[in-house]
Parts: C-alpha cells; structure tokens; sequence
C-alpha cells in the first residue's frame, strides 16, 4: 500500500499550529498566575483563601512570609460591606 506523501505535509502544518497554540495558552496561564500552574476544582475554602491572599499581597496567588499582616489588612474585609437585615 503507498504512503501518499502529499498528506504529510498538511497533516505536519496542523500538528504544529495545535502545539504552538497549546503552548501559548499554557505560557499565558501560567503568566497570569505568576508562574504557578493553573487551579483547578476550587472550593469554598481555596476561594477564601485566594481572597485572603488577595489581600495581603494585591495577588491571588501571591503569599507572604510576614508573621504580621500589612495596615489595611484588618479594615480591607468583606464583612464591612455587608448590608445587615436588622
């Protein structure tokens, strides 16, 4: 059975568009995530966290060594902005 060797080189193009274009999303994730892989199946808690975290460091995925936390850190809570039902 021939090889048709007119198809290699289509099937060569594609192959490379799909692993530049995989590659790229991959670098511009990893970007936004200051170089941190990709979260997934967030929970409750994790949201806390990186809300947390958001805080404290002005990123999501940004951490702090500092045993005490910044000046704004205690007044910056959602809970201020809760309208109350009472």
């Amino acid at each position: 059975m021939p090889v048709p060797w007119e198809a290699l080189i289509p099937f060569g193009l594609l192959t490379t568009m799909f692993a530049a274009a995989g590659t790229l999303v991959n670098v511009s994730k990893r970007a936004q995530n200051q170089g941190k892989p990709v979260r997934y199946g967030i929970d409750p808690w994790d949201e806390m966290m990186m809300e947390r975290d958001r805080r404290l460091t002005g990123h999501v995925r940004g951490q702090s060594t500092e045993p005490i936390a910044p000046e704004g850190f205690a007044t910056s809570s959602a809970w201020y902005t809760e309208k109350t039902s009472i």
